[in-house]
């Protein structure tokens, strides 16, 4: 298993459907930041939200194991043209936070010991 690097590529606003559903004062997710970079494989990194990581992870996972490293496209080629690439966002439907997520050659390991 291998890391994947997980960058923050957009931070967007739904306003008109922030105007008629959200919260007064409502605003862009405060959480992240675009440019902003977390090294992940089996758990949420520290500082990533985890609401967005619910919405990510299996892309993370996917990636982390393997997927891209043989030139394999996610969902046959129609979705992403370069293989260990995926392109996601996190579920809040006002203010999507858009994330690459790459796999890179870091080896994963355990920062935990397993119960036995």
């Amino acid at each position: 298993m291998n890391k994947c690097k997980i960058t923050v590529i957009a931070k967007t606003f739904q306003s008109d459907l922030a105007r008629e559903y959200g919260a007064r004062g409502l605003g862009p997710c405060p959480m992240l930041r675009e440019g902003q970079e977390f090294l992940a494989d089996y758990a949420c990194p520290e500082g990533f939200c985890a609401e967005a990581w619910k919405a990510i992870y299996q892309y993370v996972f996917a990636l982390a194991h393997g997927m891209g490293k043989n030139g394999e496209l996610f969902y046959y080629g129609d979705w992403i043209r370069t293989p260990g690439v995926a392109i996601c966002s996190c579920n809040d439907g006002l203010r999507p936070v858009l994330f690459k997520i790459e796999r890179t050659d870091e080896p994963s390991a355990l920062n935990y010991t397993p119960v036995s």
